[in-house]
């Protein structure tokens, strides 16, 4: 049988029947077809005479149908014999990352539960020599099993003719784009990938939490780990499928739930209906219903009920007699109520008047003030930063620098959190005063090697109307040094 007179009701290997024509790329043709040994429906693959990679993708489909993974769509024929190829493999239903994405909101940590998985599986595919080269949002899975599949592995790359010097880093790179389409829904790569795409700044990526409200701050750094390939929170960038899995080992996964007896009918494009849901919620087990009390019998009610009263009785009694002794031992005195003790306030967030670069040591003593408001506007995607200096210790020019705050009225200060960058090295003070010279502003706390979100708490009761984060060490920007500080929070014990 030639390529040619493959058609709908063609039987290949006398067990597969093709149905409907999905869809056709490059000579590759996918067929939803029925196995008609085993009564389930299969995706089958065919090529025309001109596509000229038969050769490769059987044999990928080979090494495929070699794993064993649940998360991995399971090859389960490969054949080219008779001027026939063909590729049977698991028909998928469910909906894809892309069908999720543009349906309705997801959870950033939900979205990331199905990259995670898809890490796990892609790890073991390449302990076994095997990639896929076609990470994309249509390609990741939700099935209506509830459960995550990762199609195309190996096969994909053979039909579209895809290679790579070093593959670990690209389905890295893949992985990462996927990430970061899970959690903010735009996509970072080239192509059409049915997403919007990736907003940049100044030419660089914009980071997830600089796109989308709400996401993780673990997630926002373990996606930068990836696709900028630098280090956040103190953690190097993630350079293989293996690490990324680690890295998202703790987001919460998806819990199974039974499938239903007639599952709708979808496509190997897994086109969704509206019904389906994912992550549906587990129904709460009902509380068990307590026992109904036996009756007791008549005789051993009574019996029951004369204990009960004479236990009675007899604690009327040794009351009577302790209050009887102590009258008589001891005159009564009316005892006032004990005192409540007062409650600590709860600290509260206390909003700053301005914010100012403060560099009393240099030249113009200021540092960026045109930038100074931005550690104080509730957004995290903006900051205030240093300038850059040629070493961490100022390039040897001062003893620090930083941004000072004017919080309108002395007030006393719990705590103050700071947002710095994710690259560790920033070595910070908390100063506090009435007066803005540095010799009026009392150093009340101090972090090393500091990065990230850092709460400085001061030793003991410290009040001031002036809040300086002071630095006296920078981390490493480009080559240079340089500290930043994207969000600067007062908690005071003040009502007002």
């Amino acid at each position: 049988m030639s390529m040619s007179a493959v058609e709908p009701g063609t039987r290949l290997a006398d067990r597969f029947r093709l149905e409907d024509r999905v869809s056709e790329f490059g000579g590759a043709t996918l067929w939803k077809a029925i196995d008609e040994i085993l009564a389930r429906p299969v995706a089958v693959h065919t090529f025309s005479p001109e596509f000229l990679r038969v050769d490769e993708v059987v044999r990928a489909a080979r090494a495929a149908s070699r794993l064993t993974d649940p998360r991995l769509t399971q090859v389960f024929d490969a054949a080219d014999q008779d001027g026939t190829a063909y590729v049977v493999s698991e028909w998928v239903s469910g909906e894809s990352l892309l069908d999720l994405l543009t349906s309705r909101p997801i959870e950033p940590e939900r979205g990331a539960a199905l990259v995670a998985e898809a890490a796990e599986a892609l790890a073991h595919a390449h302990d076994e020599g095997l990639t896929h080269l076609n990470l994309t949002p249509s390609r990741l899975v939700w099935t209506t099993g509830s459960t995550v599949k990762l199609l195309g592995l190996a096969v994909d790359a053979a039909i579209l003719g895809l290679t790579s010097d070093d593959p670990v880093r690209d389905d890295t790179l893949g992985l990462g784009r996927l990430l970061y389409a899970a959690v903010t829904g735009h996509w970072p790569g080239d192509g059409d990938s049915g997403l919007p795409p990736a907003p940049l700044d100044y030419g660089k990526l914009c980071t997830p939490r600089q796109v989308t409200a709400g996401v993780p701050g673990y997630l926002d750094a373990i996606t930068c780990r990836i696709l900028l390939q630098e280090p956040r929170r103190g953690q190097p960038p993630l350079t293989t499928p293996a690490e990324i899995a680690d890295a998202l080992s703790e987001v919460p996964r998806p819990a199974p739930v039974p499938i239903s007896p007639n599952p709708p009918a979808l496509n190997q494009r897994t086109e969704a209906p509206e019904t389906a849901t994912p992550w549906p919620a587990q129904p709460a087990a009902p509380p068990p219903v307590p026992p109904r009390p036996q009756q007791q019998s008549g005789a051993a009610s009574k019996i029951l009920l004369t204990i009960i009263v004479l236990l009675v009785m007899a604690a009327v009694g040794l009351g009577a007699w302790t209050v009887g002794k102590n009258l008589g031992t001891t005159p009564a005195v009316a005892q006032s109520p004990s005192p409540t003790p007062s409650e600590t306030p709860k600290p509260v967030t206390v909003k700053a008047v301005s914010a100012e670069g403060f560099d009393p040591l240099g030249d113009d003593h200021s540092e960026n003030p045109n930038l100074a408001g931005a550690a104080i506007d509730g957004k995290s995607s903006t900051d205030w930063h240093t300038t850059s200096y040629n070493s961490p210790e100022l390039g040897r020019l001062k003893d620090g620098v930083g941004l000072i705050l004017d919080m309108g009225k002395s007030i006393p200060i719990s705590d103050v959190s700071v947002s710095l960058g994710d690259v560790p090295g920033s070595s910070i003070e908390l100063k506090v005063g009435d007066a803005t010279e540095l010799s009026s502003l009392k150093t009340v706390a101090k972090e090393a090697d500091a990065s990230g979100t850092v709460t400085l708490t001061p030793s003991k009761a410290t009040t001031g109307q002036y809040v300086l984060i002071w630095f006296t060490r920078l981390p490493p920007y480009q080559g240079k040094y340089r500290g930043s500080i994207y969000d600067i929070l007062v908690h005071s014990s003040a009502s007002a």
